[in-house]
């Protein structure tokens, strides 16, 4: 069993774009989603945010492709955090405005942090790697 220990979750670190717009959905849900919304904030509270231009190094950011194990079950996954409205769990895709999305945002390579299912079972995942993603460049026709 995962004892929760208030205040030992690890530092995150976000950019200041993700931090503004994560801050707005947060307040777009918290009446359709109040549960992850406050989730969400909380993590946005404790949050160290990088100045403008400035980009966390093997930090889960939006976009990112991760690599995660499940602490209770050694399984590991490989999914990319996405806005909810780019979200398709068919293709890896999962929404940060999920119980597993807001508990990876901000958090780097190596750290740990316990969080709870949207059934209520707690869970502990450690992210393994971080992947930045692809830039897809302009090509002319």
């Amino acid at each position: 069993m995962t004892k929760k220990i208030s205040g030992a979750k690890p530092r995150i670190i976000l950019t200041s774009a993700d931090y503004e717009k994560l801050s707005v959905f947060a307040n777009a849900a918290a009446n359709t989603m109040p549960d992850v919304a406050a989730e969400l904030a909380e993590e946005l509270d404790r949050a160290h945010v990088l100045s403008p231009g400035r980009h966390p190094v093997d930090t889960v950011c939006m976009g990112c492709e991760v690599d995660f194990r499940d602490d209770v079950t050694g399984r590991v996954q490989t999914v990319i955090l996405v806005y909810p409205n780019e979200a398709d769990i068919s293709k890896g895709r999962i929404s940060v405005l999920t119980p597993i999305g807001t508990a990876l945002i901000g958090l780097p390579v190596g750290k740990s942090i316990d969080w709870t299912t949207r059934n209520g079972e707690s869970k502990r995942l450690t992210v393994l790697q971080v992947r930045e993603p692809a830039v897809v460049e302009y090509q002319p026709a």
